[in-house]
């Protein structure tokens, strides 16, 4: 299966749950974007990097990349290699002197290893097609905080964020208005939101 390169182009937190934040993979070269719902742990260990801040004592990300480094075990490549029921799941591709081993992880880990090991971060292209928004102009760049949509994964406050609003009751609008809502996240830039509702369209569209 052909692998689709992205990267990460924006954090986002929400102002109602501060316990609520989203990462952005943009395709790189392409206009899709995929927001993913993360804890604020695992957001602090990417934007720490994001952001090239140094903490006094090793946060437990930069411990497992010491640790595999140790052993002489590196991270080539992180796959987001499933979606389901808009849980995000994800592989690490590693390299040992002898031997390429692929592990389990969630999506948020794999992502903080990636932003220390420099690695790339790839998906396939349904999964791109399931969960992504397009944004019409848009180029690719760490941090430029561009446009997006929702997914979720379960995970103090990272530097050089977005702030968003919270979620809402989309049961009882019809497609139509969830588009136009989805629309008008995208523009906003709140990534949270606009992803609860890609995922209500989706459970929709799977009926």
């Amino acid at each position: 299966m052909h692998k689709i390169e992205l990267e990460i182009v924006a954090l986002s937190h929400s102002i109602t749950n501060t316990h609520s934040y989203a990462v952005v993979l943009g395709e790189v070269n392409g206009t899709r974007r995929i927001p993913i719902v993360i804890g604020g742990f695992e957001a602090q260990a990417i934007a720490v990097v994001l952001e090239h801040i140094q903490p006094s004592r090793p946060l437990t990300h930069d411990l497992m990349k010491n640790f595999m480094l140790a052993f002489n075990i590196e991270l080539q490549e992180i796959v987001i290699s499933d979606l389901q029921e808009g849980i995000f799941y994800s592989k690490l591709v590693c390299n040992t002197p002898t031997d390429t081993i692929e592990i389990d992880s969630r999506t948020s880990d794999a992502l903080a290893l990636a932003v220390r090991f420099g690695c790339p971060i790839y998906t396939y292209e349904h999964i791109i097609e399931e969960a992504s928004l397009s944004v019409e102009g848009a180029g690719s760049g760490s941090g430029s905080g561009k446009k997006s949509r929702k997914t979720k994964e379960k995970e103090a406050e990272p530097v050089g964020i977005t702030s968003t609003g919270g979620d809402d009751d989309f049961r009882s609008m019809s497609l139509q208005q969830l588009q136009e809502l989805l629309e008008e996240m995208v523009a906003v830039e709140d990534y949270i939101k606009a992803a609860a509702i890609r995922n209500e369209i989706n459970s929709r569209k799977g009926q």
